[in-house]
This record gives structure tokens, C-alpha cells and sequence, in this order.
């Protein structure tokens, strides 16, 4: 993918695009809002990994200006307590958000899941230790059992499958699962998982869906075991 990265803190973008280029990715700097407008408008490139708070035109304002034009996918970096600029971001077309500070490892994984949806190459079965998901039929196995969710119920485990070992703010939930012009609280994203943990698991076994704090809510692949 050619990416194109508008970060004004220069030793953060340089170290982005050192290791977007290990991973195999071209990649082109800018430093502030304007200068970055220009680079995303020469349509040249696959993805744009964009900071919010940008020195000229803010990444919001870059963003919107941006999505009159092209759909091209959009990652925004955010500070980690603008709530408000997630959720302005992802109302403004941005595809995904990562909070500073972020891995590299969490931000190739974001990458990777794009360029699946960009080829369509979106895995119809998810599955991760006993439990399995079927997106084609809508079904969903436990342990060997049926479990019968309601769609959002459905559409909400889907998701964060789809983002296994990655922690998913309620704010990013509610956003990719209710839409992102739905105006609601998260305590509906804790009503919903307490509904799901209610269907999914053993009364006494540890959770599927675990709780990060301070954060939101996390699938887990299960440890392999330890030979003794």
C-alpha cells in the first residue's frame, strides 16, 4: 500500500514510516494540516494515517474536506481523553481511530484488517477457541450449542471478532455497530455485552468477552497450553 502519513511530531512520523516501509508500504510525510491536504488530494495513495490536532488545518477540517472527494480509508490518531474528536472523526467518515500512546503491532493490525475490506477478502467464519461465528448463515456455536442472539446482539460480537486481541473503546462500538449518527450513551455497549456474556458463557468460566479497564472490550485468542 502507498500511505500517506500526516503526523506533525516529526520523531513519532519518521518512526511510522520506518516501520511501515519494514512492513512493505510506501509511505509519504507531511507535517501539517495544509501540506497534507495537498499530499491526500493527489489521490495517489491507498491510506491515510491522520493525527487530529495538526498545526493549520486541524485533521478534523482535513478529514471533511477529504470526504467530499474520496473514500479513501482514513486511520486518525487521537489524544487519549478526546472523546469528542473520536466520535467527530468517525462521523466524519474516518474509517478507524488508534489513541496515543499506540504498539505498531496495533496499528499494522488496523492496516491489515483495511486492506481485507478494500479486496473484500472478509472471512465469513470467525472463530476463536470453542466459540464460532458463521457471517454468512448469522449463526453462531458455544461449546458445541447454538446460541440465538438478536441482531444487534449479533452485529456486536461480529465486531469485536473481527478485531481479536485489539481492546475496542465503547465509543468505537457504538459507532461501528449502532452507526455513526446514532446518538446514544455507552452504557447501552455495557447492557449489550452483559446480554452476550449472559448467552455465550458457562455459569462459572472466565468470559469471552473481557473487560479492559479504562478502556472498552476485548476477544482474546486462548493461551496454548503449557506442556508439563
Amino acid at each position: 500500500m502507498r500511505i500517506a502519513v500526516v503526523e506533525d511530531d516529526r520523531k513519532l512520523a519518521r518512526y511510522l514510516e520506518i516501520e511501515l516501509v519494514h512492513e512493505g508500504h510506501e509511505v509519504d510525510l507531511s507535517f501539517d494540516g495544509d501540506d497534507g491536504m495537498r499530499l491526500v488530494q493527489t489521490g495517489l495513495h491507498d491510506l491515510v494515517i491522520l493525527d487530529v490536532m495538526l498545526p493549520g488545518m486541524s485533521g478534523i477540517d482535513l478529514l471533511r474536506t477529504l470526504r467530499r472527494r474520496s473514500k479513501v480509508p482514513v486511520i486518525l490518531l487521537t489524544a487519549r481523553d478526546a472523546v469528542e474528536d473520536k466520535v467527530e472523526g468517525l462521523d466524519r467518515g474516518a474509517d478507524d481511530y488508534l489513541t496515543k500512546p499506540f504498539s505498531i503491532d496495533e496499528l499494522n493490525a488496523r492496516i491489515r484488517s483495511i486492506e481485507r475490506r478494500q479486496h473484500g477478502h472478509v472471512e465469513e467464519v470467525l472463530q476463536v477457541g470453542d466459540l464460532q461465528l458463521d457471517s454468512a448463515e448469522r449463526t453462531v456455536v458455544r461449546q458445541g450449542r447454538e446460541v440465538h442472539l438478536t441482531k444487534r446482539e449479533f452485529d456486536l460480537l461480529e465486531y469485536l471478532l473481527s478485531h481479536v486481541g485489539l481492546p475496542q473503546s465503547r465509543e468505537a462500538i457504538l459507532a461501528h455497530v449502532w452507526g455513526y449518527g446514532f446518538f446514544g450513551t455507552t452504557n447501552l455497549v455495557d447492557v449489550y455485552v452483559r446480554q452476550l456474556r449472559e448467552k455465550l458463557d458457562e455459569e462459572g468460566s472466565e468470559s469471552v468477552i473481557q473487560t479492559v479497564r479504562g478502556v472498552g472490550y476485548v476477544i482474546k485468542r486462548p493461551r496454548a497450553p503449557v506442556d508439563a
